[in-house]
């Protein structure tokens, strides 16, 4: 969306007036499909039992997916490339309450990164099948990480780890 857009501000919300720095490079490593076409589908946080949903992973990246199915769940990182980055505060649900965007889990946001934990289904062919994404079809994936609370590193000890 275009940083000068300030159409579809809702009452209260305001639109950080500095020029976007575009300073960073993310690569996608792949495409992700829901079922949800557009925001008004698409859940405002995943659920666990929501549809399955599939990671496809580009080709160069698919070997890196080796091990992915020993755990049960999985952090999904992604890009909410329809999202607006402008807005400093905003007014959730259209009540006239003005928070800021720090304070919220909406997908607009100086740098639109979405953060799912979700269920591990299977993996296919290149893909990995998930329950509790909230995303739009299509959406580019930045990352998969098994979830933190699941992985132990694999590697020796060293003092930081125990802080």
């Amino acid at each position: 969306m275009n940083q000068a857009d300030t159409t579809g501000i809702r009452s209260g919300e305001v639109i950080n007036p500095a020029e976007v720095q575009n300073d960073a490079f993310v690569q996608f490593i792949g495409t992700i499909r829901t079922p949800f076409t557009t925001r008004d589908l698409c859940p405002r946080q995943g659920a666990l039992d929501g549809p399955d949903c599939r990671l496809e992973v580009l080709p160069e990246w698919q070997a890196a997916l080796k091990g992915i199915e020993k755990f049960a769940m999985l952090d999904v990182l992604y890009w909410l490339h329809e999202s607006r980055r402008d807005l400093v505060l905003q007014s959730p649900k259209n009540t006239g309450n003005t928070v800021g965007t720090f304070a919220l889990r909406s997908p607009v946001r100086p740098n639109p990164i979405g953060l799912s934990q979700v269920r591990l289904i299977r993996v296919e062919d290149g893909a990995v099948i998930v329950k509790g994404l909230d995303c739009l079809d299509k959406t580019p994936l930045i990352d998969i990480k098994p979830n933190r609370c699941e992985y132990t590193p694999e590697a020796p000890f060293k003092a930081a780890d125990q802080a």
